[in-house]
């Protein structure tokens, strides 16, 4: 498969990209040695050879999620530069 520069417009229109022609020029053959290269991977044969997501054996090492008690109200509000009882006060922000 070829890539033309027609090719190169639609992709960066439809991506919203501006190129110029150069840019355009260019592309048409950086993008056309990767579809080359893609093609030539697809003549492998992998026939038995077993799917993988990831080759490092590495696993997942987060921690359980595990719910905690919740701060109360008092003590949230006490971090906050200004606050009531029950809620942080901020500049107005609108004018009505």
């Amino acid at each position: 498969m070829t890539i033309s520069e027609a090719d190169v417009r639609k992709i960066a229109k439809l991506a919203n990209l501006a190129v110029s022609d150069t840019d355009v020029q260019r592309m048409t053959g950086d993008l056309g040695k990767i579809v080359s290269y893609v093609e030539q991977l697809s003549q492998v044969d992998t026939t038995g050879v077993e799917a993988i997501a990831q080759v490092t054996g590495l696993v997942n090492v987060a921690r359980a999620d595990v719910p905690k008690g919740m701060f109360t109200i008092k003590e949230v509000l006490a971090n906050a530069p200004k606050a009531d009882e029950v809620a942080f006060l901020v500049p107005k922000a609108v004018e009505r």
